[in-house]
C-alpha cells in the first residue's frame, strides 16, 4: 500500500523559515517526480515545486512556481526514501494545506498538472501569522 505523510507544518512569523517533509511508504520515491501543491482556503489547489525522477546525484531538476521561486528549495534524500521542500522568507500568502505528490511528468512543462501525480499525502498545515 503506497502512503505518503507529510511533516513539518506549523505556525511560522513572516520572514521565518520551515522544512516540510514527504516521507514515502509502499513505493520507491526514485521511480517518481514528488510535486509539493497547497492549497488556501477557497482557493484552488496550485503547484509549489516538483522534483524529477532521480536521474543522479549530479542530475536533480527542480521546477518552481514563480511565487516561490528563489524561496523554497525541494530535494530528496533517496536513503530516507524523503523528499524536502524548504521555505525560507515565507509570506501571510503561502498560509495554505500543503500537500506532497507522486506521479510521472511527460517534460518540464507538465510538472504543474494535478492530474498526473498518482499517490497523494494528507496534506501539513502552514500558517504564516505574526
Amino acid at each position: 500500500q503506497v502512503q505518503l505523510v507529510e511533516s513539518g507544518g506549523g505556525l511560522v512569523q513572516p520572514g521565518g523559515s520551515l522544512r516540510l517533509s514527504c516521507a514515502a511508504s509502499g513505493v520507491t520515491l526514485d521511480y517518481y517526480a514528488i510535486g509539493w501543491f497547497r492549497q488556501a482556503p477557497g482557493k484552488e489547489r496550485e503547484a509549489v515545486s516538483c522534483i524529477s525522477t532521480y536521474i543522479s546525484s549530479s542530475d536533480r531538476r527542480t521546477y518552481y512556481a514563480d511565487s516561490v521561486k528563489g524561496r523554497f528549495t525541494i530535494s530528496r534524500d533517496n536513503a530516507k526514501n524523503t523528499v524536502y521542500l524548504q521555505m525560507n522568507s515565507l509570506k501571510p500568502e503561502d498560509t495554505a494545506v500543503y500537500y506532497c505528490a507522486a506521479g510521472f511528468i511527460p517534460s518540464s512543462d507538465y510538472w504543474p498538472g494535478l492530474s498526473l501525480y498518482n499517490y497523494w499525502g494528507q496534506g501539513t498545515q502552514v500558517t504564516v501569522s505574526s
